[in-house]
């Protein structure tokens, strides 16, 4: 079984201390609505309420990455930027020592990001840390065309970040990666459970770790998230045990596949399934975010000695 690597929100991150409530507020006025003195003479929000957490994660777009406009359709997945941003630096990290520590300029890395959401929060992260190029692919109309927006409404954007749209919900990467196209780093935030129930019980376990919730009242999810944003036939196990399978015919296309994986119970499976689709290396590389541990399965076709050019 291949060794996690680590376990921490990364040194890199702007996202290690506090948020500075009273300055993200000036960035974005709306976020001042929500903010309010706690128990411990400390401002926070309501971490169970979604429009508070949007608004949050809003304020950190715009102050740390410098957009001008960004905003998702209501009900979709608000992601939590610290996290997001936490993956990335690690794949920067990982892809830098695969390469014995020489560096390549962000604007060389080309990146695909499978299921980008509403809030194209990779390529945003990414695109604007790193200087990476991407091209993300998209199954909801709505979602992609949120997407879209986004980036036409931020010039530093346009020609970093192209949609792309799958129409095939079978498919992870035919339809996308087009003939002799090369990336570096794929990477994807699969739907974690298996059906809208299960999804229900994490939001109820979410609520009750806030002290939020209520038997009388259905949970009512902080951070958002439509059906295939959160679930999806077999869960997270199913969609990257598909994924690997399909990688090998991808396997000249992209150097390094990456994908999250929220429940250490899957990873035996999720290793077999590499495996047996003939990868030459699988990594692992553990994450820690508060009360939450997941990770980071990196996997390629391609020799060892190969990965360090």
């Amino acid at each position: 079984m291949p060794t996690p690597q680590k376990s921490s929100l990364h040194p890199n991150s702007p996202f290690n201390k506090r948020y500075d409530l009273e300055s993200l507020a000036k960035t974005l006025p709306e976020l001042e609505a929500f903010v309010f003195t706690n128990q411990y003479d400390s401002q926070t929000i309501d971490f169970a309420d979604p429009k508070a957490v949007k608004a949050l994660n809003k304020a950190l777009l715009l102050q740390h990455y410098d957009l001008k406009y960004w905003d998702i359709p209501e009900g979709y997945l608000c992601p939590p930027i610290p996290g997001r941003a936490d993956y990335l630096f690690q794949i920067d990290e990982f892809l830098t020592k695969k390469r014995k520590g020489v560096e390549v300029k962000g604007d060389l890395i080309r990146c695909l990001d499978i299921g980008t959401g509403a809030s194209c929060i990779y390529p945003i992260l990414g695109s604007q840390q790193f200087g990476w190029n991407f091209v993300a692919s998209e199954i909801d109309p709505k979602a992609a065309a949120s997407a879209e927006k986004i980036i036409t409404e931020n010039p530093k954007l346009e020609g970093k970040v192209e949609i792309r749209k799958q129409y095939k919900s079978s498919d992870i990467f035919k339809g996308i990666v087009k003939k002799h196209e090369y990336y570096d780093v794929s990477i994807c935030n699969p739907p974690f459970h298996s059906s809208a129930e299960e999804a229900e019980k994490g939001t109820t376990r979410k609520l009750k770790n806030l002290k939020k919730f209520r038997k009388d009242k259905k949970p009512t999810l902080n951070f958002g998230g439509k059906s295939n944003e959160l679930w999806t036939e077999g869960g997270e196990l199913k969609f990257i045990t598909n994924m690997a399978v399909q990688s090998k015919y991808h396997s000249h296309s992209v150097r390094w596949f990456t994908t999250l994986v929220s429940k250490s119970s899957n990873l035996k499976r999720i290793y077999d399934a590499i495996k047996q689709a003939g990868a030459k290396e699988i990594e692992t590389i553990e994450m820690n975010h508060g009360n939450k541990t997941s990770r980071i399965v990196a996997w390629t076709f391609l020799h060892p000695l190969n990965n360090q050019k």
